[in-house]
């Protein structure tokens, strides 16, 4: 069989299990794909910047993330939803931080994988909605989780958003605290692909979006996911347990418009887009 090969990426974290228990079965190669996946440490902002640069073509990332950056000119289209239930992002300090109130942060610096991250987009959408300001001098870039464990212990910065799971074992051992979450207001996880991909390979991109689906509904009504995912994340039973119930991924391609409008008002109202923008058609329709 002939193979077309997709290079797909995504943050090393549980949400993405499905799709690399579907690389290992060989559920790809069974529809003639080829997924050669890259890990992006550096999030959602890393990501859009790797589809910019055609350092890959496709990957699974944060919707609010992805919406912004094509706004600006990113040569993509969200194909899918991923993940339809909303993340809860915890809010971080180190250890040793004497900040101990969420209503306290809002002065304060915050770190961020990059700007344009989910780090960076959520804190400001979530102090929009509580009629605060935050400052660009207030954002610190620190690349990834680890860059955040060091910046935070070291006092250099006091606030970090991030997934509330996957920091979930830095709390337990002390190094960090949350403070507080912030659950976000629509769907969390997309797949968006390159322009050019969709063009050139639009049946490849059917092919795996069809074996993503598969591989989701299959995880989801599997109840030795919670276990494998335990193992996987070194997480504990009990937190893996209450994530994976209160999270449903997608079975289907079909992306909400009137989400994406949700996301671009929000995006406005926070000033992370312009509120002249030009609007470019955010979502792959299929010919």
């Amino acid at each position: 069989m002939e193979y077309s090969k997709i290079r797909l990426g995504g943050v090393p974290e549980h949400f993405n299990l499905p799709i690399h228990l579907a690389i290992e079965n060989g559920e790809f190669k069974e529809r003639g794909v080829d997924i050669d996946w890259t890990t992006f440490k550096g999030g959602t902002g890393q990501m859009t910047k790797a589809l910019r640069e055609n350092e890959i073509d496709a990957c699974v990332l944060l919707t609010e993330g992805i919406i912004s950056d094509i706004i600006k000119g990113n040569q993509s289209k969200i194909v899918s939803v991923y993940v339809n239930t909303p993340l809860t992002w915890g809010v971080h300090t180190g250890a040793k931080n004497p900040l101990d109130n969420y209503q306290h942060i809002y002065s304060k610096q915050y770190a961020i994988s990059r700007f344009g991250s989910g780090s960076h987009l959520m804190a400001i959408v979530d102090a929009n909605e509580k009629e605060k300001e935050i400052r660009k001098d207030q954002f610190v870039p620190i690349k990834n989780l680890e860059g955040a464990l060091s910046s935070l212990q070291s006092l250099e910065t006091d606030v970090f958003y991030w997934e509330k799971y996957t920091t979930k074992p830095y709390v337990d051992q002390g190094i960090v605290k949350r403070i507080g979450e912030y659950v976000t207001p629509w769907p969390c996880f997309v797949i968006a692909a390159r322009e050019n991909v969709l063009r050139e390979k639009p049946e490849a991109m059917i092919r795996m979006l069809r074996t993503i689906h598969d591989s989701t509904d299959s995880f989801m009504q599997d109840e030795n996911s919670i276990a494998l995912v335990s193992e996987r994340y070194e997480q504990k039973m009990k937190d893996v347990e209450r994530w994976f119930y209160s999270t449903e991924w997608a079975i289907h391609g079909w992306v909400s418009d009137q989400m994406v409008k949700s996301i671009i008002y929000h995006l406005k109202k926070a000033g992370i887009v312009d509120q002249h923008a030009e609007i470019p058609e955010i979502i792959w329709k299929r010919t």
